[in-house]
């Protein structure tokens, strides 16, 4: 059981005692009551030192924000307060709230979508605006690109055009200037060559909700590899030469945010464990200091680890991570992206778009030109190089599987499970994930023939085992089953164990009716593979 009060307490120490006593089961327990006794104290301590929340870096969103997304009490008209005096900020300045930091309109949204209220329309103007001019939010270094995807995914708001941008932005845009930034070692900087925690904690705070980009799994890899490496002998970190609290909180969330735990055995050293180290700056009675050596907490250093323990509290709990707000309940009006049906596995998720106006030269007037560039766009699927997209090729199994993970926003985990899928192959993470959730299977027991061209009825019951995970009823009687294929004058030639989920796809419009034959034996198309899964995640509500 690890520390969540100082040890001179005389209290906490019989506590302590007591815990160590326990089962796992029961310290897991005791763990988590005393998680929420320190994020309740700290609270408490907030409210009192930032009576009056407004829009500023310190006593302002964070607080806000923290509070929001925590489990803790706050009277309601502690967040109104906050919100009246966001509205008077922003009208005085009819609407700019800054011209050289635009993390101020990224900062705004996120506590705006945190508390339910509507970043489009805060006294008539829309702080999401900003957000589409790239040259001005990459004006403030790296943290720009990061609080600017932040803030659009909290939400999953699309990205408004901004009228007079020198370039307008794209999520693609954002993730590649991130990317770039990139040092060899695997981590981040604001600049110089060496790599900075908390820099690269809030960098792979924003990759996380694009895992299913393949450079971006890398780049996250790689982050994660490189915070391991830096963490000291008493679980923290240090920026300048100096250990900080807020080094330690921003790796601490974007360690939640990919749904890592910081208690885990990758970030624990010398047997102090993350969550420890974060420990280290509590104040008995509620605050936190910016480093071990001061005598006193103060409003930055408590807003930063409020929000830390809230993060780790959600995680503990299965929640939504503290970015991902689609679990708040939107008020009228507000622009948030569809988060699917009320049945679909927690862990599919809407894709959002990264490239908008996405094209090929060579799809251009196709039936399904729409289907490929809204994939496309998406990072879903991917062109085949020179600006073309190869509709009529046909597709791989390991292709296929490659599609439909990233399609459902999952996230690719190699998983040694066939022979034939080499773990260091590009496609492992995709099979592996595919098999674990149950769209695909084996071609026997042991091999997958991932190399193997996938055909018509395969790729439909693939489709409809994704259609169940988002929530989609793809259960049929046999009677049903049988009408639906008897309109066919080829149903006979289909294979038995792939007739239900062949009719549940004309059923559902996944695949189109409009043909006289199924031919579900024969290799099945690029563009037509792109359809079905357009067509799904439609009638999933995730697109």
């Amino acid at each position: 059981m690890k520390k969540f009060m100082n040890s001179r307490i005389l209290a906490a120490v019989l506590i302590m005692i007591m815990v160590f006593t326990l089962p796992v089961s029961a310290q897991n327990d005791a763990g988590r009551t005393e998680l929420q006794t320190t994020l309740q104290s700290t609270s408490a301590w907030l409210l009192r030192y930032v009576p009056q929340p407004t829009s500023a870096t310190v006593g302002g969103e964070w607080a806000v924000l923290g509070l929001a997304r925590s489990d803790c009490d706050v009277p309601p008209d502690w967040y109104d307060s906050y919100y009246i005096r966001l509205l008077a900020v922003v009208q005085d300045a009819n609407g700019v709230l800054s011209t050289r930091k635009y993390t101020e309109y990224s900062r705004a949204i996120l506590a705006l979508t945190a508390l339910g209220k509507n970043p489009a329309d805060v006294g008539g103007y829309n702080l999401l605006t900003m957000l589409g001019d790239y040259e001005k939010v990459l004006a403030q270094g790296i943290n720009g690109p990061i609080f600017a995807l932040l803030a659009l995914d909290s939400g999953d708001y699309d990205i408004p055009v901004c009228t007079g941008a020198q370039q307008q932005a794209s999520r693609e845009m954002y993730i590649d200037a991130i990317l770039s930034r990139q040092h060899d070692d695997g981590g981040w900087s604001l600049g110089g060559s060496g790599s900075e925690p908390d820099v690269t904690g809030m960098a792979l705070q924003a990759l996380a909700g694009y895992q299913s980009i393949p450079k971006v799994k890398d780049a996250i890899d790689r982050g994660v590899s490189c915070l391991s490496g830096l963490q000291n002998e008493t679980g923290g970190f240090a920026s300048g030469g100096t250990a900080n609290v807020e080094s330690t909180v921003q790796v601490m969330m974007g360690l939640c945010e990919l749904k890592i735990d910081p208690q885990g055995s990758l970030f624990t050293k010398n047997g102090h464990t993350l969550l420890d180290n974060l420990l280290d700056y509590y104040v008995t009675g509620g605050g936190f200091k910016h480093t071990t050596a001061a005598t006193a907490p103060d409003i930055m250093g408590t807003e930063q680890g409020f929000y830390a323990l809230a993060a780790y509290q959600r995680f503990l709990n299965g929640q939504n991570s503290f970015y991902d707000m689609s679990d708040v309940k939107a008020l009228p009006g507000t622009p948030q992206g569809s988060t699917g049906l009320a049945g679909k596995n927690a862990d599919v998720r809407a894709v959002k778009v990264i490239q908008n106006s996405y094209t090929f030269d060579d799809i251009q007037g196709l039936e399904s030109q729409p289907a490929i560039e809204a994939l496309a766009a998406r990072g879903i699927i991917n062109g085949a190089g020179s600006n073309t997209f190869e509709p009529d090729r046909s597709m791989t199994r390991a292709e296929f599987a490659a599609i439909v993970v990233r399609a459902l926003g999952l996230t690719p985990v190699a998983e040694k499970i066939f022979a034939d899928v080499a773990e260091n192959s590009w496609y492992a993470g995709y099979v592996g994930t595919a098999y674990k959730y149950g769209i695909v299977s084996g071609t026997s027991s042991s091999t997958f023939t991932p190399e193997a061209t996938i055909t018509r009825e395969e790729a439909s019951v693939m489709t409809a085992r994704a259609a169940g995970l988002c929530g989609l009823d793809i259960a049929m009687n046999d009677q049903a089953i049988r009408d639906m294929l008897a309109q066919f004058a080829d149903y006979t030639t289909s294979s038995n164990w792939a007739r239900a989920s062949l009719a549940f796809c004309y059923q559902q419009n996944i695949l189109s009716s409009e043909d006289v034959t199924m031919k579900p034996g024969i290799a099945i198309t690029r563009a037509e593979i792109a359809v079905m899964l357009y067509r799904m995640l439609g009638q999933a509500e995730l697109m």
